[in-house]
């Protein structure tokens, strides 16, 4: 059995002040996306990363990877291939270029997401094989409200008890031939999804959860960099 991870990089991060995709912002000198490389490099059992990106960015990413490759493990492990339009084009690229077989895994992980740590990655590994499909997800602090959008703000319509609810992370993994058939079958019905488990839930597969962190950060707006670097202050003690 293989494991791949597919890191879809291809968004120009609108979010973030500044006039380069947040993916190749530097955080404590590093690129965040290789950042990220490392963290699946470190896991023995990822036999290979694919990031997609968009076209004119290829070569940039693949002369990253090369700068850092010897000093964090990338070297024969990744692969650059084309991304798309939205998150789900580019991780139905990268499917469709893995030399996977069905029951092969599959993680799909943000590429802004740069201190996922290798205990989470094999945890998800380990879910999927259990359950054939997994997120990792935390539990909601926060009271939940559902909305009704009007003219003038706003509205609630119920209050959902946290005890149904989690804020998805990723890593998200599955069986390769699982995502496979749910991604054509969401292609040929123009339905794009939120986000690989979603993709999967409308193909009625079941998706188990892994307990994430809190530090499993996606980098959207400025503020959320000076938290990675306090973060990875703190990993560093």
């Amino acid at each position: 059995m293989q494991v791949f991870t597919i890191l879809p990089a291809a968004g120009l991060g609108t979010r973030m002040a500044g006039s380069q995709p947040k993916q190749f912002l530097a955080l404590s000198g590093i690129p965040i996306l290789i950042h990220s490389l490392r963290a699946f490099a470190s896991v023995p059992r990822v036999t290979a990363i694919y990031v997609a990106v968009r076209k004119p960015e290829m070569e940039r990413v693949k002369a990253q990877i090369a700068e850092y490759e010897a000093e964090y493990g990338f070297a024969g492990r990744v692969q650059v291939v084309p991304g798309g339009d939205n998150r789900q084009e580019s991780v139905s690229h990268a499917l469709s270029a893995l030399p996977a077989e069905p029951d092969d895994i599959v993680l799909v992980h943000d590429a802004v997401r740069p201190l996922i740590d290798a205990a989470t990655i094999e945890r998800t590994i380990d879910a999927v094989i259990q359950h054939g499909a997994a997120i990792v997800g935390m539990p909601a602090v926060d009271t939940i409200k559902q909305v009704e959008r009007t003219a003038h703000g706003a509205l609630i319509t119920s209050t959902i008890p946290r005890e149904f609810v989690v804020l998805a992370q990723t890593p998200q993994g599955f069986r390769y031939g699982l995502l496979q058939s749910a991604f054509a079958e969401a292609t040929a019905d123009g339905f794009v999804g939120t986000d690989e488990a979603s993709v999967v839930e409308r193909a009625g597969h079941p998706v188990a959860v892994v307990h994430g962190s809190q530090v499993n950060l996606k980098i959207t707006q400025p503020g959320d960099l000076e938290l990675a670097e306090f973060y990875l202050r703190q990993r560093a003690r």
